[in-house]
């Protein structure tokens, strides 16, 4: 087993054999089998933060877990625990393009219309062992979505499968990701689904030998007319596109009621954040109340499936004790923080810390957009836009609207300027915030 690190290396993911060098230490990200995680599992995942690390642990927006402030010492004993659970690959390069995100409560929905774990694993176990895939980008990502209550769709990623009711049974809706959305090239049934989300990679790989791209999104319409091409006899007929959920009603957070006498407990950490210590306690009261696993998400957010209102409350209770969000409407929801100073060396902006004054300013100015707080230009928390996105650079923050971290800022505060008027921020009068 090759556990080399290349820790000088950034701009890419990192990964349990390929740690990158942060401001706290190594950044170890454990990347779980469809997004699932035992209590046994999770437990020993904690109590290895603790004692290998620092005891910070991330939710990332890919559905995995990074262990932070691990040193080159204790990195080899930390391998060792992560490979009796089963879950360091054999190799860093197919660990690297092993990125495949599935619906987080996949068997346990009603609504979904099938289980996409069985077309994950498979696809996931390709990707690790075919090293004609290693060619693949590191951020380079496939998402399965079963359909049902936390839909994926608003997620990105290069190659889609969807699951849609396609009589006489039900199949697989395959999609692209363009720079315009999602470009559906047609139906597969779902033992073949994950042979054709490999052979769109294989395809990718071809036209991005001859056009160097990281992503689907940034091939020219000639490169993705060939892949659409080199799909098209595999691939049946697609009735009508999936469609959107109405992400409105969407509630990821809190008790929710799945139907059939199911019930799930979605608990959300703030920015992504969780402790050793917090995970553990989580941990013996899931186990305590009779659950078995934990599924992780794209919303920085933990599930946990019951078949009944009390047990998921339960949870929800102990869970809110020690420190995670259960409230659908907790204003630390509208913001992303990446760690900032002093877990990152590109900042030295307390950017959670900012997020946290920030969020208490909310309510007070009936802000309900989203909020991106961000120690440099990277952007690491979210690459997407946000309604009010807050730049660092040389102590202070730039301030963009509807953008992203990337974009051009129009003016630049140190935070106590923006903390002496903070309605400024949102556009707001102070003096007529609540009009």
């Amino acid at each position: 087993m090759n556990r080399s690190a290349a820790f000088e290396v950034k701009g890419w993911c990192p990964g349990a054999l390929r740690p990158m060098q942060s401001g706290d230490g190594l950044v170890v990200r454990i990347r779980p089998r469809s997004g699932t995680l035992s209590l046994r599992e999770l437990k020993v995942l904690a109590d290895a933060a603790r004692h290998f690390g620092n005891g910070h642990i991330d939710l990332t927006r890919r559905a995995n877990l990074q262990l932070r402030g691990v040193s080159e010492g204790s990195l080899p004993p930390l391998h060792d625990a992560i490979a009796r659970l089963g879950l360091l690959d054999d190799s860093p390069d197919g660990e690297a393009v092993r990125n495949v995100m599935i619906s987080p409560l996949a068997g346990m929905d009603p609504a979904e219309v099938l289980d996409a774990r069985v077309v994950g694993r498979e696809l996931e176990r390709r990707l690790a062992s075919e090293k004609s895939l290693w060619a693949l980008p590191s951020k380079f990502g496939f998402i399965v979505d079963g359909g049902g209550v936390l839909s994926l769709a608003e997620q990105r990623a290069d190659v889609r499968l969807v699951a849609i009711a396609h009589d006489p049974e039900a199949a697989f809706a395959v999609g692209l990701e363009t720079r315009t959305g999602t470009a559906w090239l047609g139906s597969v049934p779902p033992d073949a689904a994950a042979t054709a989300a490999i052979e769109i990679g294989l395809a990718f790989i071809g036209v991005a030998s001859r056009e160097p791209r990281q992503r689907m999104r940034d091939l020219s319409d000639e490169s993705l007319a060939s892949i659409r091409s080199a799909m098209k006899s595999r691939l049946g007929m697609l009735p009508e596109n999936p469609r959107k959920a109405d992400l409105s009603l969407n509630r990821r957070v809190g008790l929710m009621e799945l139907g059939a006498g199911r019930f799930a407990a979605g608990l959300a950490a703030p920015f992504g954040r969780v402790e050793a210590d917090q995970l553990r306690k989580l941990a013996d009261a899931i186990v305590a109340h009779g659950g078995e696993e934990i599924r992780l998400s794209p919303w920085r957010a933990l599930y946990t499936g019951w078949p009944d209102r009390s047990s998921a409350r339960s949870i929800l209770d102990a869970a809110a004790r020690d420190g995670l969000i259960i409230d659908p409407r907790d204003p630390l929801l509208q913001i992303e923080a990446c760690p900032g100073a002093p877990g990152c060396s590109s900042t030295a902006l307390d950017t959670r810390g900012d997020g946290r004054r920030i969020a208490s300013w909310l309510p007070r100015f009936r802000f309900t957009g989203t909020v991106h707080v961000s120690g440099c230009a990277k952007g690491c928390a979210k690459s997407g836009p946000a309604d009010l996105v807050l730049v660092g650079s040389e102590g202070h923050y730039g301030v963009v609207r509807n953008g992203t971290a990337q974009d051009h800022a129009t003016r630049h505060l140190a935070f106590a300027e923006l903390a002496a008027d903070p309605g400024d921020i949102f556009g707001i009068d102070q003096d007529h915030g609540h009009d």
